[in-house]
Formats: C-alpha cells, sequence, structure tokens
C-alpha cells in the first residue's frame, strides 16, 4: 500500500519560548523514521513528506504520490503547535484519509483551557483553574487553594513547564504569569496544583475505544518538584529526566485501574479522539483529576504510548498495523 507519512520540521531558532522547546519539535522526524521502517515490515510502500515553512511543496509532493493513505504525524507547523489542526484540516481539504483525530478534536484538546471547559460541564474531574490573557490582570480573588501551576494555554509536550511553574504565593504567581505572556505570547493557564500519583492512559480505537495498561510517572526522591517537566521528559541528561520514571504496567488496585480508565475513555468520547491518544490524569483521595487530553501523542518506539502498546502485547510493528487498520476501516466506510 502507497502510504505518505507526513511530519512537520522545526525552524532553527525557536519562533517563541525557549530554543530548548526544539527538541521535542526536531522528534517528530524520528518518530516518523520509525513509523517507516514499521511500515516497511509489514509489506507497505511508504514514503516520507516533511512539512517546512512552504505549504505548497508538501502539497505538490502529495499531490504528486497520490498516497492511498496518510500517517498523519504532524503536531504543528513550523514551531506552532497551534496548528496543528489546520494541518489534518488541509489533508481532508485534499481528500485524503489520515491517521489520529480530526481537525476540531485536535484544536479542542490543544486548548487546554478549552478542555477543562467541556471536562467539567460534563462532570468530569480536572483541576479548579482560571486563565489569565496576556494584558490582563490577576483577579483580586483568586478563589483557588495553593499551590498552583502555572502554563502556557496552547503547548503540549510539556513545554513551558519546570519546577518553577508551582508557585506558592502571588508574587511568585504574576511572576510566571508574566514569563508565560512573555515568551510563549498566548494565555496563561493556572490551576490548582493536585498532589499525588500521576498517571498516563492510552486510548487506541475509533467507534470502539479500547484502554491500554496504565502506566505511572514515578518520582524518584531527589526531584526539585514532583512534575512532568519539559526536562523530565525530554533532556535526557538532566536530574529531571533520570528522577522522572515512567512505570508500566503501573502497580496500582484493579478498582484505581477501573476508575482511571473510566474517566479517560469518558474523556476521549467526549472529545472525539479516535486511533489513539492519552490522557494523562492525577489521582487524591480517590479521585482522578485529568490534567489533559493528548490527542496527538507522541507514537515513537520509547514513547510512553509505544510502551503501554507493548504491555498489552503489541510490539511496535503491531501498533502501527493497529493504527493503520482504524484508518483502512474509516476509508472503506467512507467508500461505501
Amino acid at each position: 500500500m502507497n502510504i505518505a507519512v507526513c511530519f512537520n520540521l522545526a525552524p532553527a531558532v525557536a519562533l517563541r519560548g525557549e530554543q530548548q522547546d526544539r527538541i521535542s519539535e526536531v522528534g517528530a522526524a524520528f518518530e516518523a523514521e520509525a513509523v517507516v521502517a514499521a511500515l516497511k515490515l509489514l509489506g507497505h510502500t511508504p514514503t516520507l513528506v516533511p512539512l517546512g515553512a512552504q505549504i505548497a511543496p508538501f502539497v505538490c509532493t502529495l499531490q504528486q504520490l497520490q498516497p492511498e493513505l496518510v500517517f498523519n504525524l504532524c503536531e504543528g507547523y513550523w514551531g506552532q503547535s497551534n496548528r496543528e489542526l489546520h494541518v489534518a484540516a488541509l489533508l481532508e481539504l485534499l481528500g485524503l484519509t489520515h491517521t489520529g483525530s480530526p481537525p476540531l478534536t485536535l484544536g479542542l484538546t490543544q486548548n487546554k483551557a478549552l478542555t477543562k471547559d467541556l471536562l467539567a460541564q460534563h462532570k468530569l474531574p480536572t483541576p479548579d483553574y482560571l486563565l489569565i490573557e496576556p494584558g490582563a490582570a490577576l483577579p483580586q480573588q483568586l478563589k483557588l487553594s495553593w499551590p498552583l501551576i502555572v502554563k502556557p494555554c496552547l503547548e503540549d509536550a510539556s513545554i513551558g513547564i519546570g519546577a518553577e511553574s508551582v508557585v506558592r504565593d502571588t508574587h511568585v504567581l504574576r511572576s510566571r504569569v508574566a514569563y508565560i505572556h512573555a515568551q510563549y505570547r498566548q494565555g496563561a493557564l493556572v490551576e490548582e496544583f493536585i498532589a499525588g500519583r500521576e498517571f498516563n492512559a492510552a486510548v487506541i480505537g475509533d467507534c470502539f475505544l479500547e484502554a491500554l495498561p496504565i502506566s505511572e510517572i514515578c518520582f524518584q526522591p531527589g526531584l526539585e518538584c514532583q512534575i512532568v517537566s519539559y526536562a523530565g521528559k525530554w533532556l535526557e541528561d538532566s536530574a529531571a529526566y533520570i528522577a522522572t520514571e515512567p512505570v508500566c504496567p503501573a502497580p496500582i488496585s484493579p478498582e484505581e485501574e477501573e476508575i482511571i480508565h473510566a474517566v479517560a475513555l469518558r474523556a476521549c468520547r467526549l472529545l472525539g479522539c479516535r486511533d489513539y491518544a492519552r490522557v494523562d490524569i492525577r489521582m487524591r483521595a480517590g479521585i482522578p483529576y485529568i490534567l489533559e487530553v493528548n490527542a496527538n501523542p507522541d507514537i515513537s518506539p520509547g514513547a510512553g504510548f509505544a510502551r503501554a502498546a507493548h504491555a498489552a502485547g503489541m510490539d511496535y510493528p503491531a501498533l502501527v498495523s493497529r493504527i493503520l487498520e482504524l484508518s483502512l476501516t474509516r476509508l472503506e466506510n467512507t467508500d461505501a
């Protein structure tokens, strides 16, 4: 089968934020190469199609290639992660069936505040929060319980999150919000910090969603702050990375597993996730608080999603095959 494997390139200089933020963006190329290798093992004919600063060459390549399917690994457009929905929309406008969630879902889940609005409206637990847009002042009455954590509203991959993100007084909060506004030029999401165990719930499927074995993020002694920071996720030589250890399957009771799976599946159905997604959760006093719904998680062989699939009995080619089958079924139903 003729398959285009699309991924986004990163500019040499970060358009906003910190220069180190490029590390997560550059990872898209390694993810794409791994998928290509797996597709070849499965007997398909994959072609890498990078998306750079210019849209026209990307479109021309796809039109010349005429792929039967697109494996969409684009997590943004030229350093702008909030543009990932537009890439999926472009593929749809070109009449190309693609893997992964549809544009609306990608747009909803990229916006942390909007996602939390929807979760809260549908009685799914998520930490209390407020959004401070650039130019806006902190409200005199926060109505939130300390400590708090401050994040960019429109980023993923733990971009903009470090030990400094957890704040315990108004002065430091104001400083961190100003940092998000200045460096990332977007709203600052301020939410209650949930002290507790952290879990990743991977979900696979389309019309029928299935929860994979749960991963726990085990924070080792000496970590400055027990969060999945950017350094803890991407900077392999850092102390934070060494002290942030994923364990899958998580050592939890059947009751805890059932609770986490239930909220993860409800969240993915609510937001329209398909093929693969990941829900990040903090458990406190038996309540699974949803931190984020990632409708386009990293599916590299060493990433958390592939780890969960392996725990479910799927090696990497089998995972890629499963995602492919879900997309092909959607294509067949469309043709019918």
